[in-house]
């Protein structure tokens, strides 16, 4: 066994929690953007068709996974309209490991726009107002004040976004399947061991495992959010 894989980890299973991290970060990484420019238009802008979009950025959260999953696969799969778009230029996401970022991200994204939106709306106008009067461009008092002011929010939704992405299954394996080292994730792969005669050890030690790493990412996300609400209100 690999020097890297640690002793009371199968190789399999390793490779799952890797992938998991993997799939996750980057599910986390590419939403923020998009998930601070949604909250942002919902918390501070009135435009026709907000609530439309307010919607469409929860749907996830009520529909089945399986069928956010099928969604996905019908618009980026091999005859999907996106995914013949992509496919030529060797962007394909669907049975890959880019896909479960894809569809993790998804099915985290509306708690991620919950929190920032929240935190956005908690920002005083007022403190807007009065950099704009100074002169200071929209995205300057964006980037300067109210950003910073909304940072907390922006980190407690980065890192449920983030736990979330660990433990999406269902939008996931419908899109991606199940494939060993490729997409095959935490819980991918806890329910692949379930299927098989003397896995229940290793799904075992992947659930504890899984829990582990969400708790963290919550604790530090709970940790980090009250030392830099503490500093701002000190600023």
């Amino acid at each position: 066994m690999s020097g890297t894989v640690p002793y009371w980890l199968g190789p399999e299973e390793w490779l799952a929690v890797r992938l998991s991290l993997k799939v996750a970060f980057w599910a986390m990484v590419i939403s923020l953007p998009f998930g601070i420019a949604v909250a942002y238009a919902l918390a501070r802008w009135q435009f026709p068709g907000k609530h439309l979009l307010n919607g469409l950025v929860h749907l996830p959260l009520i529909l089945p996974p399986v069928v956010t999953g099928y969604l996905l696969l019908l618009a980026f799969g091999p005859y999907g309209p996106i995914g013949r778009l992509l496919d030529p230029v060797g962007l394909s996401v669907a049975f890959r490991w880019t896909g479960a970022s894809l569809a993790a991200g998804l099915m985290g994204f509306p708690l991620m726009v919950r929190a920032l939106r929240l935190s956005f709306e908690l920002v005083d106008p007022g403190l807007e107002h009065a950099a704009a009067t100074l002169g200071a461009h929209p995205v300057m008092v964006f980037l300067t004040v109210t950003l910073p002011l909304a940072l907390p929010g922006v980190i407690a939704g980065a890192v449920l976004a983030f736990a979330k992405a660990m433990g999406e299954f269902g939008a996931t394996i419908t899109f991606v399947a199940n494939i060993p080292g490729e997409t095959q994730t935490l819980p991918s792969a806890i329910y692949a061991f379930l299927q098989v005669p003397g896995g229940e050890a290793s799904a075992l030690r992947l659930v504890v495992i899984s829990i582990v790493i969400s708790f963290t990412a919550l604790i530090v996300s709970e940790v980090l959010s009250r030392r830099l609400a503490h500093k701002l209100r000190h600023a």
